[in-house]
């Protein structure tokens, strides 16, 4: 495969000579779609295949022998020579086990290239060192891989050649599920059940499948590669443990959507083309807020493939990155003072029909089939703030909800002041007569068009947002799986959706008990309704008054997975039993205190090792100075307040320094689980900064040239 598309001859300008890319002719070029399935498939295995796909089902051996074999052919024309069932295990990453198509060799000395239906649908991978929460002993290695029909197989180039990625769900020897995509199959499955019972309450029949639908916008860091090297925090933890602002940092907001650069131009370029040749439909790049920082954002597509996709793009983006010398950063909060990265988690309902339940139409007070929709879910987020903030949380996300740059940790709902006053008139008279028309934006110039604005405007300090016909959830970490935000938001609708329906069903005024309804759930979750200014202090303080929960950590985010709502809640409808949620809490206290046991390791090393000692030497050339000024008789204060300054933050580093070894090793004998994780979160990290802070002040004293690591101008400024 071609990875560079570019020229790098010179212009007369300067410029590279750029080839141009046909993106309708290598859109999908590489995956096994339905256009493929249909030219190679015999008419009735695509049938009984597409019947699956749109219906579920299993499938029989004899077809699966089928597919597997056109599919094997497909790749082996596409430079494949392994397959590999591709899951989505709990450690938020991707993983897989890659097998050659040969069998046993021939006589002859050859061999054949085969692929049974069996291997199509099941794999068998160890799954021994996958975390389980205590679900698996360590000695019972057997899980299972099964293929997801619903998303399509594709061909991987890289450096190991062409490999056929067939998505796969994993599960325990005893049916847990061990992956991030087997609930969430579960969550669309119950979402789809309840949305096709509140559609038939409105009289529409031929709905018979609602589908969620996602569209994950990912924010990332690009760095140099040579300097990244030079990091060992960033090697070690994907984020930086020291480091002073330079002179220039996003004050200007001349980053933002601004000339993206030729190096990063190039990557991008490449980035899109791959993605292409996958079916993930890149839509949008640009600069993001702080230096080096950037987005990429594909179309809407089935909650599930939305969630490989996503996966896909960030393993893409890391990829691409080495080619280019550079390194992606996907850590939440790689740089302090400046804009962490998140992912905006845009969620909807489409049926089978075509027709998306949160379009609220030209008239949103006469919809009552939306107004429903939307009251459910402001019930649904209302009464699971908890489950939906815990979803979100991660160790990274500790240092951005809350900051100038992300959704604050309280949970709120925006929905605009259309429907804020729609949602009023409701709560005051029991009904809706009117909404808020958009009007006219007349610019003030002649030469441009006036035209007809949006009747509410945006609100990016809203961590749930109704932008015009979904809903946003900015709160999810850059780094982390769509899955789990979107399990929540499926599960906590329908379940609304469900209890709408058992009170409607048994109505004998449907017309007006669904008023009623909406009236009524208009006024208990209306204090989940906030189109202010997120960041404000004013809003911390009205949203305890309102009873909102304000959870600030990853810490104090899992006990929500495991309360009493949660397991009755999931376990209701089958996306998670309890020994699975209780697995899950497990393995995110686990995950927290390793992330932040490496860090504080890191730290320590690189302060131990690199700081304190280049510090050290410092103060010796300075020392060796005041005693040469004083020889000569010469005026030495400036220097000596200099030497004093720097010996008094090199004592403060190293009492830190002490301390954080201490803790390091206090954490240590903690009971692991939510113990050691709440020692972590609030002892270890306060010790952490403790140390950042003197180091950080020395980098501003000491000379550039003894600093022993690449500086933050120097990662963010020279990309």
């Amino acid at each position: 495969m071609k990875y560079l598309k570019y020229d790098i001859s010179k212009t007369k300008s300067g410029g590279a000579v750029m080839e141009n890319t046909n993106v309708a002719k290598i859109f999908g070029e590489d995956v096994f779609n339905d256009t493929v399935m249909q030219e190679r498939l015999p008419k009735k295995t695509y049938q009984k295949l597409r019947k699956i796909i749109d219906e579920g089902g299993e499938i029989d051996i004899d077809t699966a022998d089928v597919i597997a074999h056109e599919m094997k052919e497909w790749a082996i024309e596409k430079g494949a020579t392994h397959f590999a069932h591709w899951f989505q295990p709990l450690t938020g990453l991707t993983a897989e086990k890659d097998d050659s198509f040969i069998s046993v060799p021939l006589k002859s000395g050859k061999v054949l290239m085969t692929f049974s239906g069996k291997e199509l649908i099941k794999g068998e991978p160890d799954g021994s060192s996958f975390p389980s929460g205590g679900l698996r002993s360590t000695f019972e290695a057997r899980g299972y891989t099964v293929w997801d029909a619903t998303s399509p197989a594709f061909i991987r180039h890289d450096a190991a050649g062409a490999t056929l990625c067939i998505p796969t769900a994993f599960s325990s020897y005893n049916g847990e599920a061990l992956d991030q995509k087997t609930p969430l199959l579960r969550s669309m499955q119950v979402i789809c059940e309840q949305s096709v019972r509140l559609l038939h309450l409105f009289g529409n029949e031929g709905a018979t499948r609602v589908t969620p639908s996602v569209g994950g916008e990912q924010e990332y860091f690009l760095v140099d590669a040579e300097k990244f090297k030079q990091r060992k925090d960033l090697i070690y933890t994907g984020r930086t443990l020291f480091g002073s602002m330079p002179a220039k940092g996003q004050e200007l907001d001349d980053h933002y959507f601004g000339t993206i650069r030729q190096r990063v131009a190039g990557f991008m370029k490449e980035v899109n083309e791959e993605l292409w040749r996958v079916g993930v439909p890149s839509k949008t790049q640009h600069n993001e807020v702080a230096p080096a920082q950037h987005e990429l954002a594909p179309i809407f597509a089935e909650a599930n493939v939305a969630v490989d996709h996503n996966q896909i793009i960030m393993q893409t983006l890391k990829r691409v990155a080495c080619r280019h010398g550079l390194k992606c950063l996907l850590n939440e909060k790689p740089f302090d003072g400046v804009n962490g990265s998140g992912k905006h988690n845009n969620w909807s309902l489409t049926s089978n029909e075509g027709k998306n339940l949160l379009d609220p139409g030209k008239t949103p007070h006469e919809n009552t089939q939306f107004l429903l929709v939307l009251t459910c879910i402001l019930k649904a987020v209302d009464e699971n703030a908890d489950l939906l903030r815990e979803s979100a949380a991660d160790p990274g996300n500790d240092h951005r909800l809350g900051a100038n740059e992300a959704p604050p940790a309280i949970i709120s709902v925006f929905l605009g002041s259309q429907l804020e006053d729609v949602i009023n008139q409701i709560i005051k008279e029991g009904t809706a007569s009117h909404s808020i028309k958009g009007g006219h934006l007349n610019s003030g110039v002649t030469s441009l068009p006036n035209f007809r604005k949006d009747a509410t405007d945006r609100n990016r300090t809203s961590p749930f947002a109704f932008t015009g016909n979904k809903f946003e959830f900015r709160m999810v970490g850059s780094r982390d799986s769509l899955a789990s935000p979107n399990i929540v938001l499926n599960t906590i609708v329908a379940d609304a959706f469900a209890q709408a329906c058992d009170i409607l069903e048994k109505s004998d005024n449907f017309e007006e008990d669904v008023v009623k309804l909406i009236a009524q759930y208009a006024k208990e979750h209306q204090r989940i309704i906030y189109n202010g200014d997120g960041y404000s202090d004013e809003w911390v303080k009205e949203a305890e008054k309102r009873g909102l929960p304000n959870i600030k950590s990853m810490v104090e985010a899992i006990p929500s997975l495991v309360s009493d709502k949660a397991i009755k809640l999931f376990g209701k409808y089958g996306v998670y039993n309890e020994a699975e949620l209780q697995a899950r809490a497990e393995i995110k206290y686990e995950n927290y205190s390793k992330a932040i046991n490496i860090e504080a390791r890191a730290m320590s090393d690189i302060a131990s090792k690199l700081i304190l000692p280049a510090v050290t030497g410092y103060t010796k050339t300075l020392a060796e100075t005041v005693l040469a000024l004083q020889q000569i008789g010469a005026d030495f204060d400036v220097q000596m307040d200099d030497l004093n300054q720097v010996n008094d933050l090199l004592r403060a580093a190293k009492k830190a320094l002490a301390i954080l070894q201490e803790d390091i090793e206090a954490a240590a004998g903690k009971e692991e689980g939510e113990e050691q994780a709440r020692y972590f979160k609030f002892t270890v990290t306060e010790a952490m900064e403790n140390l950042r802070e003197p180091v950080d002040e020395l980098e501003m004293i000491v000379d550039k040239s003894v600093w022993p690591m690449p500086s933050y101008g120097d990662l963010m400024f020279e990309v």
